[in-house]
């Protein structure tokens, strides 16, 4: 029975790292769109003398989902920031360990505390209607909001498919728990 129960808690995680990856991939275009959006405005400002305030907030909702809405896929490919002095020479189990460690004791409790917190937030701005504050801005603030839900919904799925790894490496099921896709690989590379 252990050995069932852990590869359906093994195929659990490798779904949410699936989500997590298919998500974070298709995000990390965004940052192409970012980057032509910002052209556009600088061209309209200093080639046209025209504002794009619509567009400027666009770049800031693109801006938001790259990073909040990639951010489990950064955690599943171990790319997140880590002071690394010590860990990439421990042994497996031992990262495993560390991982889980941090897993229960700081990202869990910080999902759950953003989680309680930014609820009213996003619900009083949908049920506002929110729009932006400025003239010709974008109409859907509320929908911005809600990619804080995007990251804590998606950085909870991820903690547990690390929790799920970590266990399992420490029972000796798996050899380790991160990841061997190369850090340097380019986003959007195996769409």
């Amino acid at each position: 029975m252990p050995g069932r129960f852990a590869s359906s808690c093994l195929s659990i995680a490798r779904l949410i790292d699936t989500l997590n990856s298919v998500m974070g991939r298709l995000l990390s275009w965004l940052t192409l769109a970012m980057v032509l959006l910002t052209v556009f405005v600088v061209a309209m400002r200093y080639g046209f003398d025209l504002g794009a305030t619509a567009t400027q907030e666009l770049v800031m909702y693109c801006h938001a989902l790259v990073f909040m809405g990639a951010a489990a896929w950064a955690l599943q490919r171990d790319a997140h920031v880590r002071v690394d002095i010590f860990f990439r020479s421990m042994p497996p189990r031992r990262q495993a360990l560390v991982d889980l460690t941090g897993s229960l004791i700081f990202l869990l409790p910080m999902c759950l505390f953003l989680a309680w917190n930014c609820w009213d937030y996003v619900a009083v701005s949908w049920a506002r209607n929110e729009r932006s504050a400025d003239a010709g801005g974008l109409p859907w603030v509320y929908w911005q909001k809600s990619i804080i839900q995007l990251l804590v919904a998606s950085l909870l799925l991820q903690a547990l498919a690390q929790i799920i790894k970590t266990a399992c490496v420490l029972a000796g099921i798996l050899p380790t728990h991160l990841p061997d896709v190369p850090i340097t690989e380019q986003p959007g590379e195996h769409l």
